[in-house]
């Protein structure tokens, strides 16, 4: 990206200031620039500041996180039934991409009051799922593995589009970074390495179940996009890449729709859009790195 001029750089910048700006929704109301020389619960130096920055990231990686969450039968009902992804999905999607904003780039204070708030969101969120399981959201495994299941979506997303090379050591400590996080949200001894999480994966495998509702979800986010009609003519492709991203075996188990000219047109398209992100990090990441005196990194 050295050849790009001033202005196709700034060009670049205000695209994905808006990409990003519409994913999480830009209404949080938090003040990433203050206060100066707060490194929040990562700081500039961690791989999530990396990884998180990333657009594309974050909406591959956060459609497979919830394709996983959805095949636990515990997990989907405490979704399905008390959250709004069937009457108001674009709004949910926001949410959860504000709240990975907020604890990733916001200061301690905002960062710790995201965590509160959904805390006492989850407390009211229980009951029994269709085949007989009692469920509580802020059961430790259950909260483990939505932890896991989201650094595993945007750690798997910025490696497939964004930075391939990104060492094994720097995606153990993506996971070591985030367990402190997933730790504050209620999981218990969450994974600290590629290895653990892999390990989580294949410990969950027998616990995870096809259903309707994944197709259903599937169908939702291919025609929902924060980015107007641009955005729902790329959102099919979007969803295959998220497909893609999971291991094999659960695209069997789970019964997982696979469009092989999707596959082909989604690869080399979204690595394409994640390099030119990556070239101009969103607002939100630029206002973290100043309030830490920092520039983003080239």
């Amino acid at each position: 990206m050295s050849d790009l001029s001033a202005s196709a750089r700034a060009a670049l910048g205000a695209a994905a200031a808006r990409a990003q700006t519409h994913i999480v929704g830009g209404k949080s109301g938090v003040d990433y620039t203050q206060p100066t020389g707060d490194p929040g619960f990562y700081g500039p130096d961690s791989v999530a500041w990396r990884v998180h920055a990333n657009p594309v990231s974050l909406a591959v990686g956060g459609i497979a996180a919830v394709i996983l969450e959805l095949a636990e039968p515990r997990v989907r009902s405490g979704v399905w039934d008390h959250s709004t992804f069937r009457t108001d999905p674009l709004a949910r999607m926001q949410r959860t991409g504000e709240a990975a904003m907020i604890t990733t780039y916001g200061p301690t204070a905002a960062a710790q009051a995201r965590v509160d708030m959904v805390t006492r969101m989850h407390r009211r969120v229980s009951g029994t799922t269709p085949e007989g399981q009692a469920y509580a959201a802020l059961e430790p495994e259950l909260m483990t593995w939505v932890h896991l299941t989201a650094g595993y979506g945007f750690l798997s997303a910025y490696l497939r589009h964004v930075e391939p090379g990104l060492s094994r050591a720097d995606q153990d400590r993506y996971y070591a970074e985030g367990a402190r996080m997933g730790e504050a949200f209620g999981a218990v001894d969450p994974p600290r390495s590629a290895a653990e999480a892999e390990a989580w994966m294949l410990a969950m495998r027998p616990k995870l179940r096809p259903h309707p509702i994944i197709g259903e979800f599937l169908k939702i986010v291919s025609t929902t996009s924060p980015l107007g009609f641009a955005g729902r003519a790329l959102q099919p492709l979007v969803v295959q890449a998220a497909i893609d991203l999971l291991p094999d075996w659960t695209r069997r188990e789970l019964a997982l729709p696979v469009s092989r000219s999707r596959r082909r047109m989604a690869q080399p398209l979204l690595s394409g859009l994640a390099r030119l992100a990556k070239a101009a990090p969103g607002e939100i990441p630029r206002q973290a790195y100043a309030r830490m005196g920092r520039n983003p990194p080239a």
